[in-house]
């Protein structure tokens, strides 16, 4: 089979490999549709593993075959995969901390060499215990692209349960790219007031149409203003931060009323610094949260909301991509100064597709 194989140095190939043979309780999926996610660019762009790797996990197609005592699936089932699943029994599954669980931080989805998640290759592999749990079926009629969205809406579901907003929160979501155009249509489904910025005037048109009550430039409109215009001078009720620009946190807790939560979402890196006053957290008695990954316990409802679609997450996708030309789409997705034109938002790898 054909894969994008990340070899080092931040360089990517698309080779010949050998499709990943399946035990016992395992299953291989034919892939059909890949999302382009931010985390394996870092690790990609950043060299923060070591290679050979096939990256890709948000990924959706065609289970190929069973391995034995495989019962809940057959070939020819439309399936999306998540590729990590918490063991349930541990200190943190006890605590529903999954991503903290130590079975939950292995990979249990490989297209071969160490297990990356495999997306961007023509197959993969499903480890049992992702079988199990980690699986969901998708309906007839919803397209591959559409359902490899439901892990990243699940993501963002588990950071939006986690602050709790009520109906008519005003809520702000900094940076419109496609995890923060999922908080907007999350948080308009919950009846809040959102606020979306971006620098980016089609992202800003996206944020409209996905149920932004307003969509701001920073560089040219005063937010904090804006929301204390909107709050009867309080500030927002909550923020959250799905972009990772230097000085946005502290941004996000001078645009906020006393009380209020921000959720940090984008922050992953160690290299990251936030500097603010004490008192604007403890005296304001303002909460810092995060949120990483998925949640089991919602992969139903995420898949539910994207399947059904309540929220429109078809906007989201700007670039389907052949295999051989996944080079280009992760320079699009990290470079999209170099394209003027394009507009990148969501990129969908397409693996049974080959231009060459």
């Amino acid at each position: 089979m054909r894969a994008a194989v990340y070899r080092g140095n931040s360089v990517v190939s698309v080779d010949e490999v050998v499709t990943p043979p399946i035990g016992e309780g395992e299953i291989l999926i034919r892939v059909e549709a890949c999302g382009v996610c931010h985390t394996d660019l870092k690790k990609i762009e950043y060299d923060l593993l070591a290679p050979p790797r096939i990256y890709g996990h948000e990924t959706a197609g065609v289970v190929a075959a069973v391995g034995r005592n495989v019962a809940k699936y057959q070939p020819g089932d439309r399936v999306i995969v998540f590729h990590h699943i918490p063991c349930g029994d541990c200190f943190y599954c006890q605590r529903k901390l999954y991503a903290q669980c130590p079975v939950y931080k292995k990979v249990g989805v490989t297209a071969g060499f160490e297990p990356a998640g495999g997306g961007f290759a023509q197959y993969v592999r499903v480890m049992d215990w992702i079988v199990e749990r980690g699986v969901e079926k998708i309906p007839e009629g919803v397209p591959f692209e559409i359902a490899a969205l439901v892990e990243p809406v699940n993501t963002c579901v588990k950071a939006v349960d986690q602050c709790n907003p009520q109906p008519g929160d005003v809520v702000l979501v900094q940076g419109q790219g496609p995890i923060g155009l999922i908080f907007t249509m999350l948080l308009n489904l919950r009846g809040c007031t959102v606020v979306a910025t971006d620098t980016l005037g089609t992202r800003l048109d996206l944020a409209r149409q996905c149920g932004a009550a307003f969509a701001l430039d920073p560089r040219k409109d005063d937010v904090t203003e804006m929301l204390k215009g909107l709050t009867d001078g309080r500030g927002a009720d909550m923020v959250f931060v799905a972009t990772n620009v230097k000085g946005l946190v502290e941004e996000a807790v001078k645009s906020t009323r006393p009380g209020a939560k921000i959720m940090l979402f984008a922050q992953t890196s160690d290299k990251e610094r936030i500097e603010l006053s004490g008192a604007s957290i403890c005296v304001g008695e303002r909460s810092l949260l995060g949120s990483y990954s998925a949640s089991v316990d919602i992969q139903r409802e995420a898949a539910d909301l994207v399947f059904s679609g309540r929220i429109p997450v078809h906007l989201l996708i700007s670039h389907r991509v052949p295999l051989d030309k996944i080079e280009f789409a992760f320079r699009l997705a990290t470079h999209p100064g170099e394209f003027p034109n394009e507009n990148p938002l969501k990129i969908i790898v397409r693996p049974q597709e080959y231009s060459r």
